[in-house]
C-alpha cells in the first residue's frame, strides 16, 4: 500500500507518500502569497491552493489512495457550474468580521453557538466568513438566487473541483459555528442565526470519507491539519495530547467517545476525527493566535539574524529576571477570547537587550501554551507528557522552558510534518488497512528541570491581563 498526504497549509502546501513499510517521504513543496488587502484581513488565491494540490497530486504518480488536511476555518465561495471562486479565500486568520460577531454577541446570539456548536462567537471560525460574502460579494447573491451558489471551507471546495464530490468532514464541519456537535449535522438554527442558506453547504461525512475519485483513485481521507497533527502524533487515548507549534499554536486532547460537557475553560469541545460509521471521537482544543508568526515578526524588526543565535541563551530566563512578553499580536484565543487584546512587553529598562526581549517571546509562547494546557487539565483527564511539533519543537531552549513550565514531559515529534503523517496514517485506515506503519522514534525527550513556581506564573497571567486592557485604556 502507497498513500499520498496532502498537508494544504496557511502557507505552503506540501505533499509526502506513505508506504506499509513506514517509509515516509517528501514530494513537493509549494509556497503561495498572503494578501493582506487591509488590516486585520488575510487572503488566499483558491485557484493558486488548487493548483498546488493538483501539482501534488501529478508529482506523486500512482498511488493507491489520497488523503487531504485543510487549513480549518478558512472559506471559499464558488460557482457550482463553473467551479470560479466568487471571492479571494478568506482565512482562518482574517478578522473583518469583528463587526457581524460582536453584533451577535450584543443581542445573546453566543449562548445557541456555544450550546449548540460549543463555540464562541469569533471571527476565527467560518460561519461570519460566509456571511460578509454574501453581504459584500453582489456575485454571490446572484448565484444564490439562480441555486448555482457554494460556500464550504476549503476543503470542500478542493474536493468538489478534484473530484465532483461537495463534501467536507465531521472534523471541518466542527469548526464552522453552523454543525451542531449533538447531531454532527448542519443545524438550521445557528444557519438561521448567521444567515448561510443550509442548501450552499456541502454534506458531512465521516473523516475516512469516502471522498469521491481523482480518475481512478480513491479520496479517503480528509480533515482538519490540527486533527491530522493529533493523529499523526500517535494520540489514541484519552489525556493523549499534542501542541505544534505553526504560525500559531494548536493544543489537543482527546476526550473520549462522550462530548466533553462545556465548562468556563475557555476551551472548544470539537470532533477528533470518525472513522466510517464508527462513534465520533471527541476532543478539546485550545489555540494561541501567535507562535512562530511572533518569532518571524520578532525577526523582522532585527532582534535576531539567524534561528540557532536564539537556541540558548546565558542568562536565567526573562521571566525570573522580571521581564515579560505576551505575544497577542493578533489577539488572544483560548482561554480568554479577546480579540482587542495587545501584544506587549513589560519590565523593560535600559539594560534590555535584543537578546532579553527575544527570550521573552520564546518563553511569552510557552506560557501562553502552558495557560491552554492548565485549561486542558481541568476539563479532562490528565496526561503524563505532551507531544509536540513544529517549527519552534526544534529550539532546545523553548521545548526546556516548556517543560518547566507545564512540569511535565515534553516529547518532540519524531517527524516534522505530523500532519501529513496523520493524513496519510487516516487515509490508510479509509482505504480499508487492519494495522499502520510504526511511527518514528521522538527527536528529543524534555523532562522538567526547574519547574516555574506559581508565583512567577501569576507574573505572566498579570501581564495578560494588562495585554486585554490596553485598547480600551
Amino acid at each position: 500500500m502507497k498513500v499520498l498526504a496532502i498537508d494544504q497549509g496557511t502557507t505552503g502546501t506540501k505533499a509526502f507518500t506513505l508506504d506499509a513499510d513506514g517509509a515516509f517521504t517528501k514530494i513537493a513543496s509549494f509556497e503561495h502569497k498572503q494578501i493582506y488587502p487591509q488590516s486585520g484581513w488575510v487572503e488566499h488565491d483558491p485557484e493558486e491552493l488548487l493548483s498546488h494540490v493538483k501539482s501534488c497530486i501529478k508529482k506523486a504518480g500512482k498511488v493507491d489512495c489520497v488523503g487531504i488536511a485543510n487549513q480549518g476555518e478558512t472559506i471559499v465561495a464558488w460557482d457550482k457550474e463553473t467551479g470560479k471562486p466568487v471571492y479571494k479565500a478568506i482565512v482562518w486568520q482574517d478578522d473583518r468580521t469583528k463587526k457581524i460577531t460582536e453584533e451577535l454577541k450584543g443581542t445573546g446570539a453566543e449562548a445557541l453557538t456555544q450550546h449548540k456548536a460549543d463555540l464562541p462567537l469569533d471571527p476565527y471560525f467560518s460561519a461570519s466568513k460566509f456571511r460578509w460574502i454574501l453581504d459584500h460579494v453582489p456575485e454571490s447573491r446572484i448565484l444564490l438566487s439562480a441555486g448555482r451558489l457554494r460556500l464550504g471551507t476549503s476543503d470542500a471546495y478542493f474536493l468538489d473541483r478534484l473530484t465532483g464530490t461537495f463534501a467536507t468532514d465531521v472534523t471541518t464541519a466542527s469548526r464552522t459555528s453552523l454543525m451542531a456537535l449533538n447531531t454532527l449535522q448542519w443545524d438550521d438554527e445557528l444557519c438561521d442565526l448567521f444567515g448561510v442558506p443550509r442548501e450552499c453547504l456541502p454534506e458531512i461525512r465521516s473523516t475516512t470519507g469516502p471522498f469521491g475519485m481523482i480518475g481512478k483513485t480513491p479520496v479517503t481521507a480528509s480533515l482538519v491539519d490540527q486533527q491530522a497533527a493529533l493523529f499523526g502524533h500517535g494520540c489514541m487515548n484519552v489525556g493523549d495530547a499534542k501542541i505544534t507549534f505553526g504560525t500559531g499554536a494548536f493544543a489537543l486532547a482527546l476526550a473520549g467517545y462522550a462530548r466533553p460537557l462545556k465548562n468556563d475553560s475557555g476551551l472548544l469541545p470539537t470532533v477528533a476525527w470518525q472513522i466510517s460509521q464508527q462513534p465520533p471521537l471527541f476532543a478539546v482544543d485550545g489555540g494561541v493566535y501567535n507562535a512562530a508568526s511572533a518569532v518571524n515578526w520578532a525577526r523582522s524588526l532585527g532582534l535576531f539574524n539567524d534561528y540557532e543565535d536564539i537556541n540558548s541563551f546565558k542568562s536565567e530566563s526573562a521571566l525570573s529576571r522580571g521581564l515579560v512578553f505576551v505575544p497577542a499580536l493578533s489577539g488572544l484565543a483560548c482561554p480568554h477570547w479577546d480579540r482587542a487584546a495587545a501584544g506587549l512587553w513589560l519590565g523593560m529598562g535600559l539594560d534590555t537587550t535584543k537578546q532579553d526581549m527575544m527570550q521573552a517571546v520564546l518563553e511569552g509562547i510557552a506560557l501562553r501554551s502552558q495557560e491552554v494546557v492548565r485549561a486542558i487539565d481541568r476539563m479532562c483527564e490528565k496526561g503524563s507528557f505532551i507531544s509536540i511539533d513544529g517549527g519552534l519543537s526544534d529550539n532546545p531552549y523553548f521545548g526546556q522552558f516548556l517543560a518547566n513550565a507545564l512540569n511535565r514531559k515534553v516529547v518532540v515529534a519524531g517527524s516534522a510534518d505530523l500532519t501529513a503523517l496523520g493524513t496519510a496514517r487516516m487515509a490508510m485506515i479509509g482505504l480499508g488497512a487492519k494495522s499502520l506503519p510504526p511511527l518514528p522514534k521522538p527527536k528529543h525527550i524534555f523532562e522538567p528541570t526547574q519547574p516555574i513556581s506559581a508565583k512567577l506564573l501569576s507574573r505572566f497571567d498579570i501581564a495578560v491581563i494588562r495585554s486585554r486592557g490596553w485598547k480600551n485604556f
